[in-house]
């Protein structure tokens, strides 16, 4: 579903991506874990096509990442996109009008659920309840991929644990969910696979289960220890 080759992005001196290399497949639930700063949003903006790589290549279900890829991404950005002043009923229209794969009754049973109401202005909504409306949109639509940037940072905990299963309950078995984070415990138990990032780097990946099994601690605690390292070592 994802495939880079050799990908880098610069902001002036400053290396975001360091040649990247990542293949990473359908039906799984990926997290793109690392510290702020490591590289991990360059990485979800360059697949959602909002940003153009300095060099390498980016291919999403084998098309190269540009307008033709569009349609197979639903993206939730790390912050705040919608305005203020509209409603909730307003946000699903946009969503109707922009994407063909958009699945409106869906998104009103999981608001109704919620009891947010259609009418309440994005403004007048919790920083939580904003979270869970963005997150909603995003994953009511019937994408190939799906490219979330933090989207449990400065909620509560349960506002944290609905979005988890959201995300669980409403993605397809071919679909691919990237989750980019630094609050890794907190993903851990929703994770297929994981991708380690510091530096514009992938340090280490591969499946959740494994780090479980063969080193018996949890991912997270496993993200530790090798930071550690990594940054004894540079």
């Amino acid at each position: 579903m994802i495939e880079m080759r050799s990908v880098s992005k610069a902001y002036k001196d400053v290396r975001a991506l360091d040649r990247i290399d990542l293949t990473l497949s359908g039906g799984r639930i990926v997290g793109l874990l690392g510290p702020n700063g490591s590289g991990k949003t360059t990485l979800i903006k360059v697949l959602a096509g909002l940003l153009t790589a300095d060099s390498g290549e980016a291919l999403i279900d084998g098309i190269p990442v540009g307008v033709n890829t569009k349609s197979l991404v639903s993206y939730l950005p790390d912050k705040t996109y919608f305005t203020p002043s509209m409603t909730v009923k307003e946000c699903l229209d946009l969503f109707t009008d922009f994407y063909a794969d958009f699945d409106r009754q869906r998104a009103e049973d999981m608001l109704a659920s919620l009891e947010i109401p259609l009418q309440k202005r994005f403004k007048a909504l919790s920083k939580g309840t904003q979270e869970k409306v963005q997150l909603i949109v995003v994953m009511a639509r019937q994408a190939k991929l799906y490219l979330l940037d933090e989207p449990i940072a400065g909620v509560d905990p349960a506002a944290r644990d609905y979005i988890l299963n959201t995300i669980l309950q409403n993605y397809s078995p071919d679909s691919l969910v990237v989750i980019s984070t630094h609050l890794i415990s907190d993903v851990e138990a929703v994770l297929d696979d994981y991708v380690f990032l510091s530096g514009g780097k992938i340090i280490e990946q591969g499946k959740t289960d494994t780090v479980r099994e063969e080193l018996g601690v949890s991912l997270d605690q496993h993200f530790r220890d090798l930071f550690r390292y990594v940054l004894k070592e540079a």
